[in-house]
């Protein structure tokens, strides 16, 4: 059990430091918290609002990732290396993709929601 606080701790020390260095990771908790209170709006059922909520934690998730990445290649070369900024630009895809994502679960709750006023 231990271990298992342990590994948590660290995981919250790790949004911590990604919150308080890395504006990408402080707009998307921001989203986070403003998406929990939308979803109840948005999302017609529990399933729904969860797959909303999902989507901006697989964002969140996704920019760690990214962030982690850009880090270390910053930290193994900090020069401009043609490589790196390859392996930073396909971090930077698999954020474009997570947004994506994002866009189109909330894009559809928010039609079947308009669509179920009319």
């Amino acid at each position: 059990m231990n271990k298992l606080w342990a590994a948590f701790l660290n995981s919250c020390r790790g949004i911590h430091v990604a919150a308080a260095t890395e504006r990408a990771v402080r707009q998307e908790l921001i989203l986070l918290v403003v998406a929990l209170p939308a979803s109840f709006l948005v999302g017609m059922t529990a399933w729904t609002r969860i797959a909303l909520v999902s989507t901006i934690l697989l964002l969140l998730a996704v920019e760690l990732l990214n962030t982690a990445v850009e880090k270390l290649c910053d930290h193994v070369n900090p020069d401009h290396h043609p490589t790196i900024g390859r392996v930073k630009d396909f971090g930077s895809a698999a954020v474009l993709c997570a947004l994506v994502i994002v866009g189109l679960v909330w894009g559809t709750a928010l039609f079947e929601r308009l669509v179920s006023l009319s």
